[in-house]
């Protein structure tokens, strides 16, 4: 095939149409009770109060706990833990701290060799927390096939291959017949394979990191929304409908929910991504699309999928769009969009044409961090006892634990060669306000379509975009 389809069809609609409209990840059995929240007109303090319980909060709870045991840590969740992006992921955990190479190079290039350290000794970080704590999040270390479409992207997945050795980052070409060999689909020209990935089971992940956090000694409160911080008398003061919490610390973890601090606002926007999940594959259909390997796979093009294996041989199938919303709206409504969800089905099914008549069960769609440098950013406030950590830009499974580290030694004071790197002393180019923030993303994304139907050229309106450093990706 010469490119993916650009709308949805009745066939991708008749496959998504008896769909479970939920998260697979938390639509199981084994999802833990909710916490109880803080109560009515309660008051309480504590050394380090974390608001947000997704992988970053969790992270945060965790190695603060492990570092400190008796201190008194407490995580305020607004709703549960894993209801947020930490539940709607693909589970791809990989070692980029830089959304890719190529974005480390454009932006990071004097630091970008100790970038690449710290985002693999994360990931073995994360696979020893993992074993240590007990966690069982189904991880499995098998990399990610980064995948050529079509014959004009084989050179630019071959360049990214050099490029990755140059830094002395293990990367693998292959070609057609190779690359076939590994994954059987008409839509694989070339891959590449990056060994510093592992597959997770984002949900199971959360809920074990909040289980080890509360054995470790952290109280952990859910349905609890933090609605503002102020700063008194050398500690801040917490304001939730229940009452106050006063903290001599505050890590703020909230991902793509609306930022707690203004200051914020203007450099993350929410931007929609939609996913969709199969019923298990019998050996028959395992065998007819090959992937024994079972790494994770992402594809090129400024539009891309993501997809991987889950434990019981069911696909995750993501990505291709990122649907933003005027005024950077969070309105829950919009993570499940028919038209998405059935253009992913039939993308599916353009991937592994064996596949046709595979069930759907799943579907759902949630909001990504998104910042201007595509890569989290730090932020320091209140007299350094308030640090917010956001814009992961969707690869926040792995480098959450890396912001968490950070952020910990930011609101510690410690002086460390994390806090001194380029990238957590820097801050990304804010978004313009509305109406410019939607008509400006509009066009970007407009452009992104423009630019793959012409076989990867690049637009001016993107050259622009690239040479001041202002970006809008998924």
């Amino acid at each position: 095939m010469s490119a993916w389809l650009e709308e949805p069809t009745q066939r991708g609609a008749a496959m998504v149409a008896d769909a479970v409209r939920a998260p697979y990840w938390l639509d199981r059995p084994e999802r833990p009770a909710a916490r109880p929240g803080l109560g009515t007109d309660t008051d309480t303090d504590t050394d380090l109060l974390i608001v947000g319980g997704g992988f970053t909060g969790l992270w945060t709870a965790v190695q603060a706990a492990e570092e400190n045991p008796d201190r008194r840590i407490l995580l305020v969740e607004g709703a549960r833990i894993a209801d947020g992006a930490s539940g709607r992921n693909g589970g791809f955990c990989s070692a980029s701290l830089t959304h890719g190479l190529a974005n480390g190079v454009a932006r990071y290039r004097d630091e970008l060799p100790t970038l690449l350290r710290f985002g693999v000794e994360t990931l073995d970080d994360i696979e020893a927390a993992l074993e240590r704590l007990g966690v069982d999040a189904a991880a499995e270390r098998v990399g990610e096939l980064d995948i050529a479409n079509f014959d004009w992207q084989v050179d630019d997945v071959r360049e990214h291959v050099t490029e990755a050795l140059l830094y002395d980052q293990p990367a693998t070409f292959y070609g057609r017949d190779e690359a076939r060999a590994r994954v059987n689909s008409p839509m694989v020209a070339a891959a590449a394979h990056d060994p510093n990935v592992m597959m997770v089971d984002p949900a199971k992940l959360a809920w074990g990191l909040a289980a080890a956090a509360e054995r470790l000694g952290v109280r952990i409160v859910e349905n609890t929304e933090i609605v503002s911080l102020r700063r008194r008398r050398g500690s801040i003061r917490a304001r939730t409908a229940a009452g106050t919490i006063t903290a001599g610390r505050v890590v703020v973890a909230t991902a793509a929910t609306r930022p707690l601090l203004r200051r914020n606002r203007w450099a993350m926007v929410p931007v929609w991504d939609y996913v969709l999940m199969t019923e298990p594959l019998t050996a028959e259909q395992r065998a007819a699309i090959g992937w024994s390997g079972r790494e994770g796979l992402a594809d090129s093009g400024s539009r891309f999928h993501y997809f991987r294996l889950t434990v019981d041989d069911r696909i995750l199938f993501g990505g291709w769009d990122a649907v933003y919303h005027y005024g950077s709206d969070h309105d829950p409504r919009h993570a499940y969009d028919d038209a998405e969800f059935a253009l992913l089905a039939e993308h599916l099914l353009q991937m592994f044409p064996q596949l046709d008549g595979i069930g759907i069960s799943h579907v759902w769609g949630g909001a990504i961090d998104t910042c201007s440098r595509f890569s989290a950013f730090w932020d320091t406030s209140m007299g350094g006892r308030v640090v917010s950590v956001l814009g992961f830009t969707g690869l926040g499974v792995g480098a959450a634990h890396f912001g968490a580290r950070t952020a910990l030694d930011l609101v510690d004071g410690r002086d460390t060669e994390r806090t001194r790197s380029a990238m957590v002393r820097s801050r990304p180019i804010p978004f313009p306000p509305e109406p410019l923030r939607w008509i400006g993303i509009t066009i970007t994304r407009k452009e992104f379509a423009r630019s793959d139907r012409r076989k990867g050229r690049r637009g001016l309106w993107l050259r622009a975009m690239d040479a001041v450093g202002l970006g809008f990706d998924s």
